[in-house]
């Protein structure tokens, strides 16, 4: 399989998980309509305040309706355009008055081709992750990546909502060290696709192999499941863990924001 091919892959699996985690939070406005896709919850994380070109027919006046919307809302926004794929619209943002969020790609998109088997999962000192079906496990999983990520909790409530349990295609997970959650993980299929989220360790069980593990254990399942391609979207501090685990960058994504949102906290 290509890279073009993969990039695919990893920006439909991309955009049918923020559209599913967006739609839980109160309020927001989620839809795909004339290839474009927004979402628009509120929450301080740009990510969860997107526009992504979604198909070929998308128009420069169907993302500036986009814009809008979110505007309107007064949401601190990103437009994310794939490089060498969405590159006719590039002028756009300027027209709509926004710039570029960073010098170069802000949100690497990275896939894994094939997958690994159960062998690839070796133990990791005492690491025992747990799929999580109830309340209980979803705190676990909610306080623990907020932890993570060190990020308020409110932002994670809202989006990994109680429905997220037992949802086709949607598995949460926990990792726990001695009984305490240490780290965490979100696993969502789309079609021959597990994408991974929601990769996050507190700061006292780093450099452990935690992270890793999680990952690891995401792509196994997604492979038992059925799917043969793994995708990502990389941090900096974990781009090069993905790479060791056989991970490579498809697609980057350049975004765009109002430039008096460029000192936000938001990311």
């Amino acid at each position: 399989m290509d890279a073009a091919e993969l990039a695919r892959h990893e920006h439909e699996n991309l955009i049918a998980t923020l559209t599913l985690a967006g739609a839980n939070v109160d309020g927001a406005v989620v839809r795909r309509d004339d290839g474009v896709a927004l979402i628009a919850t509120g929450l301080p994380m740009r990510i969860f305040n997107h526009v992504l070109v979604e198909e070929g027919e998308a128009t420069p006046s169907a993302i500036a309706a986009a814009v809008d919307v979110t505007r309107e809302r007064g949401d601190e926004f990103v437009v994310s355009l794939r490089g060498g794929v969405d590159d006719r619209f590039t002028p756009l943002m300027s027209e709509l008055g926004l710039v570029p969020i960073s010098e170069g790609p802000w949100l690497p998109g990275m896939a894994l081709f094939p997958l690994p088997d159960a062998a690839a999962l070796a133990a990791s000192h005492g690491l025992e992750i747990r799929q999580v079906t109830d309340r209980a496990g979803l705190e676990d999983h909610i306080t623990t990546a907020a932890a993570g990520f060190e990020m308020p909790e409110e932002p994670l409530r809202a989006i990994m909502a109680e429905t997220m349990l037992g949802r086709p295609g949607l598995t949460v997970y926990v990792g726990y060290a001695g009984g305490e959650p240490v780290t965490t993980g979100l696993g969502s299929r789309t079609g021959r696709t597990i994408g991974v989220y929601n990769i996050a360790t507190i700061e006292s069980a780093r450099r452990r192999g935690y992270g890793a593990a999680m990952t690891t254990r995401i792509a196994t399942d997604g492979a038992a499941a059925g799917c043969d391609v793994a995708i990502l979207q990389a941090s900096p501090i974990g781009h090069p863990v993905y790479e060791r685990l056989g991970y490579r960058t498809v697609v980057e994504y350049m975004g765009y924001v109002d430039p008096s949102s460029i000192d936000s906290p938001a990311n």
